[in-house]
């Protein structure tokens, strides 16, 4: 058989490929721009069809259906990224979170979940018959490998990405043909706030670095302040619109990486617009990889000069960070930033960043505290913590006393509440902070 009957004999309809998922099954799906929306539309027409089905998912850019009332006893829902709108489920335990570093969730899937189906989103097959996974290769792919029952939607929209993006259609048991724009992370205004960290931290990263940056407003920053640099690498679980400008005007060229991706940009998944979108499509200078690898500190400290940006909540005057949890509410999730902050220290002439606003609430509350709130968890460790950066300026922890730790943490506090956490460092230590 050719690649044609191939695809044309696993051909179904939505409500034909989801008669697959069995009662008590495990289902893990694809999540952000790639998440298959029209095959959880027929799954949530048909719920009771089904029960006592998990779906795990990481972050959502829409709602989480699967947590609705009338769908308990049929599906539920387990997180690995907390978004909008799920964490109240999670805080009242309607839904289930499972803590874990990002290159870990590929193995904590196969091994400890174990799920039976996979459902995927893919773009068309080229000529050769290989359908790409597009925006999003992170934990996904591996599941090609150990699930039972594979499906995929087939979405024109998808980007035909490169790297280990590309699967033959012999891969999969089923395909859903829906075209539907894909789910888009828009690029928001950069606030003064913001644009000061991005120079920041800008200052901190040199020509010929290789760089790992994330979503929002303060990644959006540094990409700005970044288009006077030369020669940057890119090495990222995943990245927005802001990169595209860089690429294209030759700032990030990967030049300079020492490993066997010279010349290639990495990524996990992509999380922008039509923008990022369009422009990765048939581009084989963007491979994109799966998480376990590209999340895997020895191969992100394989790039030397690596920097890795990454924003948080809160810091202690210790240095820990706290980038996921408020008290007990599951904000969001570890991510990534582990991974990268000690590949990133791992690498030959490597640093690590963590930025944020000073302040949070309309300048009512301070992010650089005496200590952290009470139950909230430790993203990153003191050990691990390299650069803090505020719109105040910057401070370097690694090899600092304590003493040292907390002048530095203090000086680029908001001046609202410096003289406050000033009195703290005297209780302390017994002496004036400065």
């Amino acid at each position: 058989m050719n690649w044609k009957e191939i695809y044309t004999g696993k051909l179904v309809s939505a409500e034909e490929a989801i008669r697959n998922i069995h009662h008590n099954d495990n289902v893990v799906m694809s999540f952000g721009c790639s998440e298959p929306r029209g095959i959880v539309r027929a799954m949530c027409e048909h719920y009771a069809d089904f029960h006592n089905v998990q779906i795990s998912n990481m972050l959502l850019l829409g709602e989480t259906p699967w947590i609705k009332d009338e769908y308990k006893g049929h599906f539920s829902f387990n997180c690995f990224f907390a978004s909008g709108s799920n964490r109240a489920a999670i805080s009242k335990g309607d839904a289930d979170f499972t803590t874990c570093y990002f290159y870990e969730i590929p193995y904590v899937l196969r091994d400890v979940v174990k799920p039976r189906v996979t459902i995927m989103s893919v773009s068309p097959p080229d000529d050769n018959g290989f359908v790409s996974l597009g925006t999003n290769v992170d934990y996904i792919e591996s599941t090609l490998d150990y699930c039972e029952v594979k499906i995929a939607q087939v979405n024109k929209y998808m980007p035909h990405s490169h790297g280990e993006a590309l699967k033959h259609v012999s891969e999969f048991d089923f395909f859903v043909e829906i075209d539907e724009p894909l789910p888009e992370v828009p690029t928001v205004p950069i606030t003064d706030v913001e644009k000061q960290i991005g120079k920041n931290c800008a200052e901190l990263i040199n020509d010929g670095d290789c760089i790992q940056l994330g979503i929002g407003g303060i990644p959006n920053a540094i990409c700005e302040e970044l288009k006077g640099k030369k020669n940057l690498g890119l090495h990222s679980e995943m990245v927005g619109d802001g990169v595209v400008d860089l690429i294209k005007s030759g700032v990030i060229n990967n030049s300079k990486k020492n490993n066997h991706h010279r010349g290639k940009s990495l990524l996990g998944f992509a999380f922008g617009t039509r923008k990022l979108f369009d422009f990765m499509s048939n581009n084989p200078d963007i491979e994109m990889h799966p998480i376990e690898y590209i999340n895997y500190p020895p191969v992100i400290a394989e790039n030397d000069n690596m920097v890795s940006v990454n924003s948080c909540l809160q810091v202690d005057l210790q240095g820990q960070v706290v980038a996921d949890t408020i008290g007990l509410t599951q904000f969001s999730g570890v991510g990534g930033q582990v991974d990268f902050v000690r590949g990133a220290t791992m690498s030959k002439g490597g640093r690590s960043i963590i930025a944020m606003p000073s302040t949070a609430k309309n300048n009512t509350v301070s992010r650089i505290v005496p200590t952290i709130t009470e139950n909230s968890a430790i993203t990153t460790n003191r050990n691990d913590v390299n650069y803090i950066v505020t719109e105040f300026g910057v401070a370097q922890l690694k090899g600092k006393t304590m003493k040292e730790r907390a002048r530095a943490l203090i000086k680029i506090a908001h001046p609202d509440f410096r003289e406050e956490l000033g009195k703290v460092f005297e209780e302390r230590f017994g002496e004036k902070v400065f």
